[in-house]
């Protein structure tokens, strides 16, 4: 099997060491997104609904550097400092799919990178 490392300056560059995402087979493996303004390098956001709607951009990105979209990804998970965040970030989250939603696990962690509120990572599949 080989892989693919998938990289584009639409999202964030990596803050550690790992790769935006890595293609293996038919699988896209997206590293955990924060809402790290590709352009400025710099968390922008004001409050979790602006924070979730840029993490949702920085994975279409990746997504659309490996030829995929939302359609695509059969699996998430979100990270969230607080459960308070969960019925904010679902209503940002529900309105990047059409209904046809992937599985996803939610789970409430310490702390997360740069002292943002959530991450999420995806796994997509191409056809």
């Amino acid at each position: 099997m080989e892989k693919r490392i998938i990289v584009t300056a639409d999202a964030p560059e990596p803050i550690g060491p790992y790769n935006q995402a890595v293609q293996a087979g038919n699988l896209l493996f997206i590293s955990g997104q924060v809402a790290i303004n590709p352009k400025s390098g710099n968390i922008e956001a004001t409050d979790i609904f602006e924070e979730t709607h840029q993490v949702m951009h920085n994975l279409r990105a990746v997504l659309h550097a490996a030829g995929l979209d939302f359609k695509n990804v059969v699996k998430t998970t979100i990270f969230l400092t607080d459960m308070s965040f969960f019925t904010s970030v679902n209503e940002v989250y529900g309105k990047y799919f059409n209904g046809d939603f992937p599985a996803r696990e939610t789970v409430a962690v310490r702390g997360l990178p740069k002292n943002v509120n959530v991450e999420i990572s995806m796994i997509a599949a191409s056809s």
